[in-house]
């Protein structure tokens, strides 16, 4: 990609945040992470990513929440979603509300980047559109 993809994480565990942050920007990737969903949702408020990668279950606003709200801003954004507690009811209300994609705890980084990289894609070819 031409130029550097936009990440946001959010995850209540500072493990998870930490890990994934180091490893994305070592990949050459611009990240901004985030432990608490409000504070996320006020970053989401001022700057446009191209990825969100967010954890289903948190104290405050929820992974779905956070994803609804990028998806009702109309934006190109897509949202992979992080869950310890996969369930396909979970599952199917993400798909329906437009989640890219999920990823089951515990995860490999390489599967996330992945992941990432395949939906940045697809959102800046949406953005043009």
């Amino acid at each position: 990609m031409s130029q550097e993809v936009e990440v946001l994480i959010l995850d209540d565990e500072p493990v998870v945040v930490e890990r994934l942050q180091e490893y994305l920007r070592k990949k050459g990737l611009s990240v901004e992470a985030f432990t608490a969903s409000s504070d996320a949702l006020d970053r989401l408020k001022e700057k446009t990513f191209d990825v969100i990668v967010t954890d289903i279950k948190m104290e405050g606003p929820s992974g779905i929440d956070v994803l609804s709200a990028v998806k009702r801003e109309a934006s190109a954004s897509e949202v992979i979603l992080i869950t310890g507690y996969a369930s396909f009811e979970t599952l199917r209300e993400a798909q329906a509300v437009g989640a890219y994609d999920y990823i089951c705890k515990p995860f490999k980084v390489d599967e996330v980047y992945r992941k990432i990289t395949k939906a940045a894609a697809k959102a800046r070819k949406q953005a043009k559109s």
